[in-house]
Parts: structure tokens; C-alpha cells; sequence
């Protein structure tokens, strides 16, 4: 993916790239991001929400009710984030702690998907991007639903990737200090599955679920 004056990286470029198989890594892994925009009365606006990457697009989906969509519907620029945390730096001060993480940040403007085809090829990325295989084990999405529900193609065409890794960088007259220092990995887990309670039938947890 080429730089641009937006994605151009200018601190610590070197801990950064434009390589398009580290953007999609992180983009597939996170399972959130968040999408920044200017509202219709000029305020800057920075919305949490789901999405998935089909080919080299980011999908974007919700309620037509949705301020962030109906502004993105509208044609205005919007940045992109994603970061996954992976360890927390603990060093010997107070001002060399850190995080290590990957993160990605794009731009661009997004577009409506209204082919009905790629629409439900989306929406099953979407279910699969948080459990794998989750697509095929519900009921298949209504017409009405479909037609009730807002989706967004933006192009990967403007991005980079940014990580931080390995220990503290400590001042070196610090490392003698009678002071713990290191990282504390951070990864995401999942407890027992909880059935709801409000099912009719007695189900066997299912493997893509166990998997997850």
C-alpha cells in the first residue's frame, strides 16, 4: 500500500509500514474499531463499533437511524482505527512505561452496498468475524432485515500499520535500580459458553463455538 501525506508515519516511523498483509493481520484480528468523523454541526465524532475486511475493503453495518452511518452515507471522510493491545511495558519510571500493540489507522470515504449478492455475502463475514463458522449454524438472514439494514463498503486504500514491541527502554543508569520491570502480556480469552436461558431446546455447545 503506498504512503500518503495522511498515513506517512513521523514519529517512530521505524516501529511502522505500509505493508498491506500487516494491515489486513491486524484488521482481521480486532474484533472492534472505532470510526472518526465530523457530525453535521462541525463536532468531531469517534464512534466503537464492528466490522469486517472482504477482499480489500473495510464493511460497516447497522440502522439507518445510525448518525455515523448517515454520515458516511453522505460522502464525508472518516478515520479509521484499530489496535490490539498485546503486553503492558512496566519500566523502571513513570515515563518510560508503555503498551506494546499493533494498530492500524486509515481513510477514506465510504459507499453503500445495495447488490442484494454482496450484501449477504457481507453480513456472513460480519457473524463469521466474531465466531468463525457462526454463519452457517443460524437462520439465514430475511429479506426484511436485509432491506433494514445499512451497509457500507469503505476501499483499504489509504492506511498504515504502527506496533511496539519487546521490553522497556529504560535510561541505562536506571537498569541498576532495585526495581521489577518487564512486560505483562494482555490476551483476550474466552470463559465457559452460557446457553440462553430462554431456548426451547437442549442443545450441545457447538464446536466453532468451543473453538472460539
Amino acid at each position: 500500500m503506498e504512503p500518503t501525506e495522511r498515513t506517512t508515519l513521523r514519529r517512530l516511523p521505524e516501529r511502522g509500514s505500509h505493508d498491506t498483509a500487516a494491515i489486513y493481520a491486524v484488521v482481521d484480528e480486532a474484533l472492534i474499531c472505532h470510526v472518526g468523523f465530523v457530525d453535521t454541526h462541525g463536532h468531531p465524532v469517534v464512534i466503537p463499533t464492528i466490522h469486517t475486511r472482504v477482499g480489500d475493503a473495510l464493511y460497516f453495518h447497522g440502522s439507518p437511524a445510525s448518525r455515523m452511518l448517515r454520515r458516511m452515507k453522505d460522502g464525508v471522510e472518516v478515520c479509521v482505527t484499530v489496535t490490539i493491545v498485546d503486553g503492558l511495558v512496566l519500566a523502571r519510571s513513570g515515563f518510560h512505561h508503555s503498551m506494546n500493540y499493533r494498530s492500524v489507522v486509515a481513510f477514506g470515504v465510504a459507499e453503500p452496498v445495495t447488490d442484494a449478492a454482496e450484501q449477504r455475502r457481507v453480513f456472513d463475514a460480519l457473524v463469521d468475524h466474531v465466531v468463525p463458522g457462526r454463519a452457517e449454524a443460524v437462520r439465514p438472514m430475511t429479506d426484511k432485515e436485509r432491506r433494514g439494514t445499512v451497509l457500507l463498503r469503505l476501499p483499504l486504500t489509504e492506511a498504515s500499520f504502527k506496533s511496539r514491541t519487546g521490553p522497556p527502554g529504560d535510561e541505562p543508569e536506571d537498569y541498576e535500580l532495585p526495581i521489577w520491570a518487564g512486560v505483562l502480556p494482555v490476551r483476550t480469552t474466552y470463559g465457559p459458553p452460557r446457553p440462553d436461558p430462554a431456548s426451547a431446546v437442549d442443545l450441545p455447545v457447538p464446536d466453532h463455538v468451543l473453538e472460539r
